[in-house]
């Protein structure tokens, strides 16, 4: 059972990307695959079977639509930077009624607390 309260989606942009990512199977492996731990690009790509190309277009559009977010940035010892990226949600539901298509979403606490110690950082 979770234990995050789940939390309407009332903006419609949001609510439409969302159902995108959805509809969209790579998004979905995407997402999946980055929701316990944050990942790489290459990461994902070696454990969804989903092309390089493909890979990389569909986490940026992620990114932009926040439905990822880049968790932190590596430099490995060759010098190259890399992102770690990580879902947004923990779980989402869906309802249609009607006329009517409801969105809700639990959020990955680990995201959130991420996100706000780099809001607040800002700030020193």
């Amino acid at each position: 059972m979770s234990s995050q309260p789940r939390i309407p989606i009332n903006n419609e942009k949001y609510k439409e990307s969302i159902l995108t990512a959805l509809a969209d199977g790579d998004m979905v492996n995407v997402m999946n695959s980055a929701v316990i731990q944050p990942k790489s690009i290459s990461d994902i790509i070696k454990e969804t079977d989903i092309s390089h190309t493909t890979a990389y277009r569909k986490a940026k559009w992620m990114v932009e639509n926040g439905l990822l977010v880049i968790e932190k940035i590596v430099v490995s010892k060759d010098g190259k930077k890399f992102s770690l990226l990580k879902s947004v949600f923990k779980s989402i539901n869906i309802k249609y009624e009607y006329d009517r298509v409801t969105v809700e979403i639990e959020q990955n606490v680990d995201v959130l607390h991420k996100v706000a110690q780099r809001i607040f950082s800002l700030d020193s």
